[in-house]
């Protein structure tokens, strides 16, 4: 029976997922970026995020409870480097998969998996505020301009040189 056994297994064995997620998340934190399987992605959040909030409280204990799953000194040190100070307001939600497509070759999905906060692209885009549709009585009235006053300032002469 299956009872209470809800992720995804990989279709490895267990050292083999453990090693293969461990390597993914050294890859991701230390890249910010990786693309991968959509499956792999998904496991690879579930994995990585309570890492990320351990990594928060910058303690020797918990240093060494992230260094135990990574196990790669660098990515401890950019983990609770720029990562740690990045995401330190953020209540969670630190990664961000977004869809490719299919692989060609064997018609797998695909995605990258991103750092949230060190999308630089994402960043730049201004978000559009949506209007709803309202009826006319409840619509917030938009109020007109206010223009800058002109400067009482009289102009300069310039002077030339002859």
């Amino acid at each position: 029976m299956r009872h209470n056994k809800k992720f995804n297994h990989l279709s490895r064995k267990a050292s083999h997922r453990a090693a293969m997620l461990s390597n993914m998340a050294t890859s991701l934190i230390l890249h910010k970026r990786i693309t991968t399987t959509l499956q792999k992605a998904k496991a690879l959040r579930v994995y990585v995020e309570p890492l990320i909030t351990k990594a928060k409280d910058d303690t020797t204990a918990s240093r060494r409870v992230v260094f135990s799953y990574l196990q790669d000194k660098y990515a401890v040190t950019e983990l609770f480097g720029p990562v740690a100070t990045k995401v330190g307001n953020r209540p969670g939600g630190y990664t961000r998969i977004i869809k490719l497509g299919k692989r060609q070759s064997d018609d797998a999905d695909m995605a990258f998996i991103e750092l949230v906060d060190f999308d630089e692209n994402m960043a730049k885009v201004e978000k559009k505020v949506t209007r709803t549709r309202r009826s006319k009585k409840s619509a917030p009235k938009a109020e007109a301009p206010v223009e800058a006053p002109a400067e009482a300032e009289a102009p300069v002469e310039e002077k030339t040189e002859e």
